[in-house]
């Protein structure tokens, strides 16, 4: 049964109702932190002989060897050669379109090094490179994502990274086409059967037969993400991912099926995912809520949805957009909808969101796939600190010092008094030499 809560902010316990929504769980599950932490352990002790055992009991193979579950270039070649001519133009669709934008976000922000020049002759910049290697992680078993092939491996690529090493668990050795398609179109180097928290620990220390890395990126499960969690400083991560969330807001305009199905394209993956509603036209919310009550029958993962609502969704009055806008900015969601009239000038009120979906044709399902601009997005209200994954993910900045004899001059003696102030003779007295 549905379970649909209805809120309004003028009510005096609104606060208390929603407040627990949209609360922030940091706890950890210890004991997956404890297996995942044994996992990592093990396979940094032992290399491919713990990858093996574990990639063998979890996923229920029999491989001989680590050897022998790498995915070959031929092998992804083959994968996408073999894909239904609709799945084939789709994922080509999607692929360049995600490449444009990250080419256009590389252009713009990251394009080349950069200095300057004082007039003593002393020169500051900084120098861009790309990390040499990088490790994705690719969800399987319930389900296969070839679009998180594309949005981690593509802004990796056009970075210049070099090396992209693909993990992605192959349950029952059962390898999904479009994953490896998306791969070989993304430009992945090598790619491998493994997935787990075994996978991450590979991936972050090496073993004989998977590289290790300078930076992971990916989504998973909870033991993926302890794993990830675990070797940070290791390598680099992009984020620990929580549930999904989109946030619409309405102006009471528009077609409230439309609304709904947004809302269930997020509450459809978790039941701890959460898909809310804000719009101040009572109405509206009610004829929104009806459309969710018709059309939730008929959707495969009802069950899943309906949980989601019970969880932690809620369709919410409010006295104005501004009150609206307010309670988005509080939420940081990893998503959210503007459906009102003049849509595009209301962009200003958002201060806190992972990706902002303008007008009522932007549904967030073409963010996901194919509109260009990457699908992986803080969540948990990181995005008030945090930003959606790109090209700057995979690249990092040298800073580049090349004083003059002048410069030295007029240098040393600020970098003497500020070092002696510190205690620090030998860095003064570095400096002092060259005045």
């Amino acid at each position: 049964m549905l379970t649909l809560r209805i809120l309004d902010t003028r009510e005096p316990d609104f606060e208390a109702a929603f407040g627990p929504l949209v609360a922030v769980d940091s706890a950890v599950d210890k004991s997956i932190e404890a297996r995942a932490d044994a996992i990592v352990d093990d396979v940094r002790a032992r290399g491919d002989a713990a990858l093996l055992e574990y990639t063998n009991r979890f996923d229920r193979m029999q491989a001989p060897s680590v050897a022998a579950l790498e995915i070959t270039q031929a092998q992804m070649r083959a994968a996408f050669d073999g894909l239904p001519a609709a799945q084939r133009d789709a994922l080509q669709a999607a692929a360049a379109r995600v490449r444009a934008f990250h080419e256009r976000q590389h252009a713009r922000v990251l394009a080349a090094d950069w200095t300057d020049t004082e007039a003593d002759g002393t020169v500051t910049g900084q120098r861009i490179t790309p990390l040499d290697r990088v490790g994705l992680y690719v969800p399987g078993g319930k389900a296969a994502y070839p679009s998180s092939v594309l949005m981690n491996a593509i802004p990796a690529h056009v970075a210049g990274v070099p090396q992209l090493i693909m993990v992605v668990p192959t349950p029952d050795g059962e390898r999904n086409a479009l994953v490896l398609a998306a791969a070989h179109l993304a430009g992945v180097s090598r790619a491998f059967a493994v997935g787990g928290a075994q996978a991450v620990a590979a991936l972050a220390y090496g073993t004989a037969t998977i590289p290790a890395v300078d930076k992971i990126v990916g989504p998973g499960n909870a033991y993926v993400a302890a794993a990830k969690r675990r070797v940070f400083g290791v390598v680099g991560i992009d984020m620990i991912a929580g549930p999904t969330e989109i946030f619409v807001i309405s102006d009471g305009h528009g077609n409230p099926d439309w609304v709904a199905m947004d809302l269930f394209s997020q509450a459809e993956h978790d039941e701890l995912a959460q898909a809310v509603l804000a719009c101040p036209d009572h109405a509206f919310v009610q004829a929104v809520a009806a459309s969710i009550e018709r059309l939730l029958p008929a959707q495969p993962r009802k069950d899943i949805i309906a949980a989601s609502f019970a969880n932690r969704g809620a369709l919410v009055v409010t006295r104005d957009l501004d009150e609206a806008f307010a309670l988005c900015n509080r939420v940081a969601p990893e998503h959210m909808e503007i459906l009102a009239a003049d849509a595009e000038s209301l962009l200003a009120k958002v201060r806190h969101a992972g990706a902002i979906f303008i007008g009522h044709y932007s549904s967030e399902s073409l963010g996901d796939y194919c509109a260009g601009p990457n699908h992986v997005l803080p969540t948990v209200r990181t995005a008030r600190f945090s930003s959606p994954l790109g090209v700057y993910d995979f690249i990092k900045r040298s800073n580049v010092i090349n004083v003059s004899a002048a410069g030295a001059k007029t240098l040393g003696p600020i970098a003497s008094v500020l070092a002696r102030g510190e205690h620090l003779i030998a860095h003064a007295m570095s400096a002092e030499l060259r005045m």
